[in-house]
Formats: structure tokens, sequence, C-alpha cells
């Protein structure tokens, strides 16, 4: 329990002190990427095509890196191919040390943040200087970057003036924003004049050419790259691609991924050591000299190739660090990269980096704070499965396994843990199931105990369950008994002749909590002339999904597809009334089932606003529904909803109902399934969630959202009741059934 309290207290300081600069900055990035993207016709295809060149380049790798090597050297450079970070460091601090070097400069680099190289210059007697000038305030303040582009998103425009008011003691106060940047351009100028050597990452590495890609948003890279006579590129060796061919599709990505701009401000493209002639600052009248020029592109393996022979972290190799998964997540939105985040990478990625990098328990540290909403999966900009990666790693954590020993793509699922190795918490989270069906063959007396504080603080401490977060209200008529009743349980609806078979999946939640939707969810579907059966009653996978129990979850599908193949059989459609259900329906499980079995259900699953959708579109009679007659609606799309683009059939469908529909650009209530009941992340969920209950709040009308957890989160902020829109639309005057 004190494990939790101290992270729950961390988590709650970095709230306090960092977030709302994280939140400001991370959410006008989104913004600004989901904008720019949905007026570029090409994003999609240019996605397809760097996934497609990364995969080939990251499968060609043996043989790009000797067409590189073969350029580098051609072109009178230096090429060095390192081991690791200490390997790394040994060769660019003897550079230094061959030049006699005293000052280095860099441009914005994570590989060489990961390596360790400042202090390792420093170690060698090497002044450095970072020229970015996130990178610069991070490095006066002595921190860590918090954000794979935007090392400073943490800070405000005051506490930035704060430190170098403090640090340089100027002879006048700064205080603007373009104070500061004047000040760190002139003092950082005289730093690039005056060095020995200038250091740069690399966005890309063309292997054909030898040519080194960096796409900046500040001039710094290209003076660090060109002023001092020598000059050091330092990049991991995924970051090679075929030729300067490829590169296109990146170039108009990053720029959209990272900030929401059209392209970044500067593409420099240097084929090194460049001839260009150079000015001697000590006699400038002198005008040009020529240049004596020299460079190392030192390429880090550090972990990278037991990555790409490892069939999950492999994806990994294909990010091209634009934070995008980062700035589209809500729990990253609040606490940032010094939470979700390892030794060097922050947000969704950087567990597959952590762990290839630095090893599991580096990255179980934070691998938590990924609920696996999928909200990141849609914004990479090379289509990386994120949440899997993810889960993956949670269930290697689980089991104790070392990267490489389980793919379940490869080599088959295997059990979840060994014994012991998953704790009460995730057990009881990932067993769910088991846990309503108690629930609701016990209730009201399960109601009963589940609202004692007694029980509650036995549960805190047993299984780390949040005391203050409202429990579920089990029913003790479950809606298959429901349904069952109902003249025997027959299907019902329009004449054979013209009816739409379907088949409802009824979630656990809907069975045995959410009652009422499910009940609206029949009504609604034969109001509009579906014959509707239901199947039986099971648990998707997608809670102990959640916890990493990847082989549980995979039994779960396994069973699913068993339970509704004979109404796949007779033609029926299926209806699933829980976003995360359907997702698992139509995403997640083509990495559980065999992908016949995949291709059939996915193809065929439909969330139940989608399918009365699709009835009106084909001429149901739309006046069959529950008329809204201009009644006020705010409601919130699920997460994993949005993430299938579901969220406008049911904002159609309560319109065309005359329903006035208001939505809040706050994307995620922070509720995350299991993940808000945790004690450890419960206040991180609410302050997540406080943002939409503020949106929400002044609403004076019906609250309607489509997930579960989204509806307790709603319910347990607001103090009021949530519905599902469905319900809406299965009753004549609008009001819940």
């Amino acid at each position: 329990m004190t494990a939790r309290r101290e992270t729950a207290a961390r988590l709650h300081r970095l709230v306090e002190d960092e977030g709302d600069a994280v939140y400001a900055n991370t959410t006008v990035h989104n913004a600004g990427r989901v904008a720019v993207n949905a007026s570029w016709d090409r994003y999609e295809a240019n996605r397809a095509r760097a996934r497609a060149i990364k995969e080939d380049a990251i499968e060609r790798l043996p043989e790009l890196l000797e067409t590189l090597e073969a350029a580098v050297t051609a072109n009178g450079g230096h090429l060095y191919l390192a081991d690791d970070a200490a390997d790394a460091n040994d060769y660019i601090a003897g550079v230094c040390r061959e030049r006699d070097a005293e000052t280095l400069v860099k441009s914005k680099s994570m590989t060489t943040e990961e390596l360790g190289v400042n202090e390792a210059l420093a170690e060698a007697g090497v002044d450095v200087y970072e020229t970015d000038l996130g990178e610069f305030v991070v490095q006066v303040a002595h921190e860590q970057p918090s954000h794979l582009v935007g090392p400073a998103i943490h800070k405000t425009t005051e506490e930035i003036a704060d430190l170098f008011n403090a640090v340089f003691e100027p002879d006048e106060p700064l205080e603007t924003a373009e104070a500061l940047t004047d000040f760190a351009r002139d003092y950082l100028g005289e730093r690039i004049r005056e060095a020995d050597v200038g250091m740069t990452g690399a966005n890309f590495v063309l292997a054909e050419s030898g040519s080194v890609v960096i796409v900046t948003n500040e001039g710094n890279a290209r003076k660090s790259a060109v002023t001092p006579p020598v000059h050091v590129a330092v990049a991991g060796i995924e970051k090679v691609i075929p030729s300067l061919a490829d590169l296109p599709p990146f170039v108009e990505l990053i720029g959209k991924s990272a900030a929401g701009q059209s392209i970044s401000r500067y593409v420099t493209i240097l084929t090194p050591p460049t001839d260009s002639p150079m000015v001697d600052f000590d006699r400038p009248d002198e005008g040009l000299a020529p240049a004596d020029r020299e460079f190392h592109l030192v390429l880090v393996d550090n972990g990278r190739w037991a990555m790409r022979d490892d069939g999950t972290l492999r994806e990994t190799l294909y990010c091209v660090r634009c934070g995008a998964c980062a700035n589209s997540c809500a729990n990253f939105q609040r606490v940032g990269g010094h939470a979700f985040g390892g030794e060097t990478y922050t947000g969704g990625i950087a567990t597959g980096w952590e762990a290839g990098i630095e090893g599991l328990d580096v990255a179980g540290t934070f691998n938590d704070l990924c609920t696996g909403c999928s909200r990141c999966v849609p914004a990479c900009p090379v289509k990386i499965d994120i949440p899997w990666i993810n889960t993956v790693v949670r269930d290697r954590l689980n089991r104790g396994a070392p990267p490489g020993a389980f793919d379940p793509l490869v080599e088959g699922l295997v059990p979840d843990a060994e014994p012991g190795g998953l704790s009460a918490q995730k057990r009881l989270f990932g067993d769910v199931g088991t846990l309503l069906r108690l629930g609701s063959a016990t209730a009201p007396v399960s109601n009963w105990l589940a609202a004692s504080r007694p029980v509650r603080a036995v549960l805190e401490w047993a299984v780390g369950l949040d005391p203050d977060r409202p429990l579920p209200t089990f029913r003790r008529r479950t809606f298959a008994r429901w349904f069952a009743g109902r003249d025997g349980g027959a299907a019902r609806g329009a004449s054979k002749e013209s009816a739409s078979d379907v088949v409802l999946f009824p979630d656990l939640y809907t069975n045995h909590v959410r009652v009422e939707r499910g009940r609206a969810a029949v009504r609604a579907l034969e109001a509009v002339g579906c014959s509707v059966s239901i199947s039986q009653p099971l648990e998707s996978g997608r809670a102990p999904l959640s916890q990493g129990m990847v082989a549980t979850a995979a039994e779960r599908a396994e069973r699913v597809f068993e339970s509704l193949e004979p109404h796949l059989d007779a033609g029926r459609d299926v209806v699933v009334v829980e976003p995360s259900d359907l997702a698992m329906l139509r995403r997640e499980y083509e990495r559980l089932l065999p992908g016949p079995a995949f291709d059939r259900l996915s193809g065929r699953a439909f969330e139940v606003g989608e399918y009365l959708r699709r009835c009106l579109d084909e001429g149901a009679d739309a006046d069959a529904l529950g008329a809204g007659d201009g009644r006020a609606v705010a409601y919130h799309s699920h997460c994993q909803q949005r993430t299938l683009d579901l969220e406008g059939p049911t904002v159609d469908l309560l319109e065309r109902r005359g329903f006035d529909v208001t939505t809040s650009a706050v994307e995620c209530c922070g509720m995350a399934g299991s993940f808000g009941y945790k004690a450890e992340y419960a206040g991180l969920s609410r302050d997540v969630g406080a943002p939409l209950a503020e949106a929400f709040g002044a609403v004076d009308g019906v609250l309607a959202a489509s997930g579960t957890s989204c509806a307790e989160q709603l319910e347990d902020l607001l103090g009021r009741p949530v519905v599902h829109p469905v319900e809406l639309l299965a009753s004549g005057d609008g009001r819940r059934t």
C-alpha cells in the first residue's frame, strides 16, 4: 500500500508542478496535428508509404549499413558503428581529444541523451553546450527532457525567466518569451562561434549518398553542423533509409505529426564533410577561408539489433520520434515525460524504447500509465501499434520474461505468468467477469457490502482498489434474464421477409450492471426493423488484455468467436453496445485469433449507433426511434470509438431525431476502465477527467456517453446520471428506458 500511495503522491506533485504547462503545450500540438491532417488528403497514403519504407529498411539494415559506410568513406568522412553507450562515448571523446577540443556545441538529439554523451564528455574535460532552446533550458535547470520534441514543455515562460535571471544575472531582467529567445540566441551564438566541435543528431541517414537529414524548427542545428571545424553526427542504426527518393513522405509527415505544422521550418540535408568556405571569426575582415573540415558519423546499436530480432519490439524501430503519441495521450497531457517515461524516452512509444535499451524493469516503472485507449494509433505517422507494444511488455513483466522470449505473433501464446508473477490487483481486474457474475448472483447484498467502508478498506489494502471510487451497482435480474423472459427469448422485429437478422453481443457490464442500455439496444434495433437475437454474455478479453494477460485474452477471444460463429453462419450481423469490446472484435482480435476467424468476425461487427444509422440509410423509418424535440444532450464519445471513427454516426442519429447535441473538444474522460479504480491512479484519472466535467457541468440537459468507463467517470465527477445514447433513441419521449 505504501508504494501505491507514493506513486499517487508523485503523480499528484507532477500534476501540480508541471501539469498545466504540459497540458497547454501538448494539447495545442495535438489539436494542430488533427487539424492539419484533416485538411491533407495524402495523410493515409504517406503513412502507408513511410511504414513500408521503414519496414524494408529495418529488414535490409545489414546491407544498407555496408552501402552507407562506402558512401561516407567516399565523401571523405568516417563512419563508426558503436556497440553500446560506452563504446560510442569513447569514440566521441577520442575525436575531441585528437583535436584538443575544449568546447562542443550540440543540437537536439535524443540518441545522445540515451548515451549520456554530455556527462561522458564532461568527464573527458570538454564543455558541452546545448543549442536547442528547450534543451538549453533543461541543461541550465539540470533536468531531464520531458518530451521527445519539446524538452522543456513542462516549464512556463515565467519559470524559464526566473531560471535565466537567477543563473545568468542579465543587466535587465528577462520577462517575455521574445527576450528569453533573444538572450539564448546571443549567448549560444557565441558558444557556436567559439566551439571546437559541433554535434548533431540525425532524423534520417541516407545510405546511398551518406547524407544526414536534420529536421528542426530552429537554425541552431545547421550552425552547429557547419561552423566548428569538426562535425560529429550521432544516430541509432534504425535511422538509416535507402536513399533520397525515400525521404519525401517523412518530411511531409514529421512536422504535421509533431506540432501541427504544414512542414518543419528547417529541413537540412548535409553530405559532409561540407566543402563550404568558413568565416574566420578572429579575422572577419579577411573574409572567407577555405574549409578544412572533418566529419564523423557515429551509428549506435545499444540494444537495437536485439530489438530488430524481437517480434514485438522490432516495430519500435520504425519510430520517427515525432512525439505525437505523447501529445495525443490524456495521461501524458497531465503528468508529462517525467512520469510517463524512462531513462530517456517519453510517451507511449517509450515503453518499446526503454524495454529494448534499458530493460524491462525500467519500462515497468511507467508502463501502467498506458491504458490501451488507442488514441495514439491514428496519430502515429508510421502506423506503429503502440498499445500492443505496451501490452506485450506488460505481459513480459508479469511473467518475468526477457525481451525476445515471447512474441504472440511468432512463438504462440504461453501462460500469462509464472506462479506468483501476477499481482493480486491485476488478477482482480484481469478477471472482472467473475466479479460481475458473483455480484449479480448475490445482489443486493453485494451492493451493500461494496458500499461498506470496512470492506472498501480491506479492498484497498488487498488489491489497491481506490476507497473513494464508487463501485458498480450489480443487477440481480441480468440483461440475459430479461431477454429470455420476452416470449421465451425469441427473436422479434419486422416480418421475416423484411428483417435484418442481428445478434446483439452483450458485454458483461451490459449484462450485469448497465442492463438498461441492453434493453434499449434491443428495442431500438427492433424499432428500425431488425430481428434481434442475443449471444451468450461473455467477456471479450479487454479486461485481461489491459492487465497484460495476453494468453487469457486470447482464450476469451476464442470463446467469443465460438459463440458468435453459429450466428455468422446464419447470416446475422453482430451488434455491440460497448465500444471497447467492438474495438476488440475489429482490432485486437487480429492479434488473438487466426486470420480467417478475425476477418470473418471483424467484417460483420458493428457498434449499435453505427448499425442504427446504417438501417436508416437503407430506408428504415427514423420516426420509429425516440424523438428529441430540441432537448439538449451533452454527448461524450469513448476513446476507442473515436479511434474507429464512430463518434459521427451516433451524433448524426441523435441530431436526426431532434436532439440538440453538444460534444467536447476534450477527448478523454480519464477513467479508462480499470485504471480509474486503482488507488495509485484514481487521482490522476480524476485530474484527466476534470476538463470534460467542466465542459459538461453547465449543460442543462441529458448527459450521454457510449462507454461504461466514461459514464462512470462523469457520474462520479458531476453527481448526475449518464445514459447511453441508445437509451434516448429507444424511448418515445427521449427519456431513459
